[in-house]
């Protein structure tokens, strides 16, 4: 007998439409993973039943669990779609958008608020052409390896799917707290540091952390998220308590 494998996409066909949940059947073969198994149906858009139905959609470019842009919740949890591999997934596979953002088609979600975030940290270093671009200013190792895994975020949104804080207008997310954290520890991004600091100290603040640790749990890049917090909630507390001092 033909092994097979069995998929569930949780489906919608624009963004004011119901979800429905259809199924589909696909030839096994050894080294499947989800995204194999979607371009197969892509194909063949042909449900188990034997009905025609559209191609399912869903976003996907490196195919190497760089680009964080196929995330969607597999089994039950938020992973990327291209490393995970069909032997090691129990069927049937269901396969459903993030919830936490708004969702475009299928599995197809706007990631547009993440970015927001990104923008509102201020998490980058300027560089307006007025001083010298030679050799970079010395940092303690330390520092150095601690920005370093902070720098392997690839906005993939999996710490804040998993997170039961996170809300786009109740919690700004571990995501963009750990760049402030990468930012004001370098010495040339440390010139705006009070602006991020200050753009982690509204109502939808660093504060509204729930300490639920779901984050750490589910980074597929292994990104110290709960150090990156408790090292920020220790600098808006100190920035606040100055400021309070100074007037």
């Amino acid at each position: 007998m033909n092994k097979t494998v069995e998929i569930h996409i949780k489906r919608r066909p624009s963004p004011d439409a119901p979800q429905h949940w259809e199924e589909f059947e696909i030839p096994y073969r050894p080294n499947l993973n989800v995204i194999s198994c979607l371009m197969e149906i892509r194909k063949h858009p042909v449900t188990k039943s034997g009905k025609q139905t559209t191609p399912p959609s869903w976003d996907m470019n490196c195919l190497e669990q760089v680009c964080g842009i196929c995330t969607m919740v597999i089994n039950g949890r938020v992973r990327q779609s291209c490393s995970a591999l069909v032997d090691n997934l129990d069927q049937p596979i269901k396969l459903e958008p993030m919830s936490k953002f708004p969702n475009v088609r299928d599995l197809v979600v706007n990631r547009s608020p993440m970015f927001d975030h990104l923008k509102r940290v201020h998490a980058w270093v300027e560089l307006d052409g007025t001083h010298d671009l030679g050799p970079g200013p010395r940092m303690d190792q330390e520092d150095v390896m601690e920005r370093y895994a902070y720098s392997r975020c690839m906005t993939c949104g999996c710490c804040l799917e998993a997170c039961p804080q996170y809300d786009e207008d109740h919690y700004i997310g571990p995501q963009a707290i750990a760049q402030v954290r990468l930012f004001n520890l370098h010495p040339s991004g440390a010139m705006n540091r009070d602006e991020r600091i200050e753009a982690i100290m509204g109502d939808d603040g660093i504060t509204n952390c729930g300490n639920a640790q779901n984050c750490v749990k589910v980074c597929p890049m292994n990104i110290p998220l709960t150090k990156a917090i408790y090292e920020e909630n220790r600098e808006t507390v100190l920035y606040g308590l100055l400021g309070w001092l100074k007037k």
